[in-house]
């Protein structure tokens, strides 16, 4: 009788914690869907999920405990004080969002939503979605943010934390694998690659942009041709333009086939080329990323093979020209990359890229030239000499004017452009485009 007796009071023990974790549960749920939280309603969130968590028994009661627990984040950052400085508001809402608690909202919210639709009953669902909505601009600032820090393996986490709340936005994904690649996290980078891979991602897109006639600067609609085209009937915007995002399914199996090189498995890199251009056999890009590959590996035959192969094909192809402008000076074959640049800019002489990379390329001379002209003494042999090269540099100067200028035209916005042209201007004296230039920044 006495051993039936503590197994009662057991049982009545587990009963009690139960009903005290359910009515922990209701109290999470009433703070946590107030429209407001005011005063100590944060406080008490936070010690009913430090309280509730261990008590949780049942699935539904383990689900929802860490369901709010994930959510702490957002209710904190719903508390922030916008009456601070932008500053601050920034701050704090950087000491809230980062890796882990992004890692753990991801768990939270899809083991909710996963929950969810087993059981039929969608409590949070919606909610978990309007959460998801709100939420991923901040993550792309964040990412942004960490790599601008060069903490490339912070932002890869943060996008893929991204991709999990939303796998459908498989942007998200390529872009980890990028920042993976920054970071040298090549295992990492190899897993991402390899599932945009099974996804059979393209990356394939159109941008839209219009003028603000208000900022006087061009903004970026994404891909939302339909709020663009709204903004331009409604006068506040002008010169509407679209631009094509290429295929991005050379680079992914580039990258592939790279990591795997790095790795020593050269024949694996080879199959996953092939397979690449078995299956997509009319992306010239992957004869680029073939012809890359062998570069790599130092076999010269196979490149130039593919080199002239990729000629044949698209000789006209603005995109695969200057991408060999691009291998071409990754090898250090720079009469060559300057012979494709210039051939990209024949084919479409708006190409920025182009102009951009010919400019840097013309520009690699000035550093020969500085250091000669600062080795030379005062005799009348290197006075002349001085003049010589002062003469050659000049005319180095002179000679990508066009293209730099033609650049910063296309895109007044973009910084390296303006930053490039303006050392030009003020290496040739050119004072007044000089300051014209400057106060535009």
């Amino acid at each position: 009788m006495r051993i039936k007796h503590i197994i009662l009071a057991s049982a009545v023990l587990v009963s009690v914690s139960s009903f005290a974790q359910k009515d922990e549960l209701k109290k999470l749920k009433k703070i946590y869907e107030k429209d407001e939280i005011r005063g100590n309603d944060l406080a008490e969130y936070k010690a009913l999920v430090n309280k509730v968590e261990p008590l949780a028994t049942e699935e539904s009661d383990k689900i929802y405990a860490a369901f709010y627990k994930a959510m702490t984040p957002v209710l904190e950052s719903n508390a922030i004080d916008q009456t601070m400085s932008q500053q601050q508001i920034q701050m704090a809402y950087a000491k809230l969002v980062n890796p882990k608690a992004i890692s753990d909202l991801v768990t939270g919210l899809n083991a909710t939503l996963d929950y969810e639709k087993k059981s039929g009953k969608k409590v949070y669902t919606d909610d978990i979605n309007e959460t998801i909505t709100a939420f991923k601009p901040v993550f792309i600032e964040m990412a942004l943010a960490l790599a601008d820090a060069k903490q490339y393996k912070q932002a890869s986490d943060v996008l893929y934390g991204a991709y999990q709340l939303d796998k459908k936005d498989q942007d998200k994904l390529f872009y980890a694998a990028s920042y993976s690649v920054n970071a040298q996290d090549f295992d990492k980078a190899l897993e991402y690659y390899t599932e945009l891979k099974r996804l059979k991602y393209t990356g394939e897109g159109t941008l839209y942009f219009a003028y603000n006639t208000t900022s006087k600067t061009e903004e970026n609609f994404g891909g939302n041709k339909t709020l663009r085209d709204v903004a331009v009937k409604a006068g506040s915007h002008n010169k509407p333009r679209e631009e094509k995002i290429p295929s991005k399914v050379g680079e992914i199996y580039k990258n592939i086939a790279l990591i795997l090189v790095e790795d020593g498995k050269i024949e694996e890199a080879k199959a996953a080329i092939a397979d690449a251009r078995t299956a997509n056999p009319e992306d010239s890009g992957l004869i680029l990323t073939e012809a890359d590959l062998y570069l790599k590996i130092n076999d010269f035959d196979n490149y130039t093979k593919l080199i002239n192969e990729a000629l044949a094909k698209n000789p006209n192809n603005a995109d695969l020209v200057y991408n060999l402008g691009v291998i071409s000076t990754s090898a250090n074959k720079l009469a060559e990359a300057e012979m494709y640049y210039k051939k990209t800019l024949e084919i479409d002489p708006n190409y920025f890229n182009a102009l951009l990379n010919l400019s840097e390329l013309k520009l690699r001379a000035d550093e020969k030239y500085v250091t000669e002209m600062n080795k030379l003494g005062t005799s009348e042999k290197d006075n002349k000499r001085y003049e010589v090269i002062k003469a050659e540099r000049e005319k180095c100067f002179k000679s990508v004017l066009p293209y730099l200028e033609k650049a910063v035209e296309l895109k007044p916005e973009d910084d390296a452009a303006k930053k490039t042209l303006l050392s030009v201007y003020n290496a040739l004296e050119m004072t007044d485009k000089y300051k014209a230039l400057k106060a535009k920044q």
